[in-house]
């Protein structure tokens, strides 16, 4: 720790109590005083300054996804400020503004680790799920899981970038669209609209299927050639596709939409069962079907530098810590423009 920083005792925080519908009658997080963590071996304290709200935060919440540390705090599209240092850090200056991502650590010597494949790796753990993430005022990260923010894009914007952006990008390369060619975007909340501006910006048209009202008109103003409901058929053949509502059913439509030869990924870390598919309807013609699970740091730094170069900027809109249930309620509602971002502190 430094003397040019006060650290205080304890600090603000959400935790998830009784995981359940966010909506419901009892509010599954609530907000406590609890004790600003400790940096360990390796890793670093950082002062919260924004969180971006992710849809990844509502199945913690919700319990889709069971949570593995009891009374997790959520978060884990941090923007922060280096306050603190464990033991061996070395990697960044005191007060530097850092990201902090999702994938949180991987055991760097099994077979996935080794080939290139940390995000598959069986040991890795998760900011927000695993260990206590950003919906609150101070947390930890291991140093070397942590991204340099580039200078152009202020606190609320890097949020975003932080989740939503790394595995838009990690989902996009994934899905193997063409140069020039056509891409469908399944839901368009955070993730998708970054996704859209790095296609458009690369000369990809997009089209995208999204059940909300706004969101499809956010869409259009974005510059995506045309925005219809979640379910619908596309009007013109697509080459690539990529879903990010945990839906699905949207499956069938979005493997329908694609010529011969075209790729459909999944994007979401859960997802409602897929229904049976048809053999020659929805997957002959040498169609391809993936899933992607979390990111590689390589992506992370490739995806940053990236929307640093296309100047890409995250639509945001913002609430304070204490209002995060109500953020959560607008992801949950589907017809969110662009990404909501917790403001912790300046």
């Amino acid at each position: 720790m430094s003397d040019q920083f006060e650290i205080p005792e304890t600090m603000r925080a959400w935790e998830v109590t009784t995981p359940g519908p966010i909506d419901g009658e009892k509010a599954p997080l609530k907000m406590v005083t609890k004790p600003v963590p400790k940096p360990q071996r390796g890793e670093v304290l950082v002062k919260v300054l924004t969180c971006g709200v992710c849809h990844t935060d509502l199945h913690v919440a919700e319990g889709d996804l069971p949570v593995h540390h009891e009374h997790v705090t959520p978060g884990h599209e941090i923007a922060g400020k280096v306050v603190g240092f464990g033991p061996e850090t070395q990697r960044f200056e005191l007060g530097e503004r850092i990201g902090i991502p999702w994938f949180r650590h991987a055991c760097g010597v099994c077979k996935f680790c080794r080939s290139g494949h940390e995000n598959l790796c069986p040991h890795s753990v998760y900011t927000g799920w695993d260990h206590d993430g950003g919906y609150a005022e101070y947390v930890t990260v291991p140093e070397g899981f942590a991204y340099r923010i580039p200078e152009k894009f202020n606190d609320l914007e890097a949020a975003p970038l932080l989740c939503a952006g790394i595995i838009g990008y990690r989902a996009y390369e994934r899905a193997n669209v063409p140069a020039g060619g056509r891409l469908g975007l399944y839901g368009f909340g955070g993730s998708a609209h970054i996704t859209a501006q790095i296609a458009l910006a690369q000369g990809v048209e997009v089209h995208v299927f999204t059940r909300g009202a706004d969101a499809r008109k956010f869409a259009l103003q974005l510059g995506c050639v045309s925005a219809k409901g979640a379910y619908d058929l596309s009007d013109v053949p697509l080459d690539s596709s990529i879903i990010f509502a945990p839906v699905g059913d949207i499956v069938l439509p979005a493997l329908e939409s694609l010529i011969p030869g075209g790729t459909l990924a999944m994007a979401g870390i859960h997802m409602s069962d897929v229904p049976t598919l048809n053999y020659q309807k929805h997957l002959f013609h040498e169609k391809t079907l993936t899933s992607v699970e979390s990111n590689t740091r390589r992506d992370g730094e490739e995806f940053l530098t990236l929307a640093d170069r296309l100047d890409i900027h995250p639509e945001v809109t913002e609430y304070p810590l204490e209002n995060a249930l109500d953020a959560l309620k607008y992801v949950k509602r589907g017809d969110i423009k662009g990404a909501c971002v917790l403001r912790v502190s300046k």
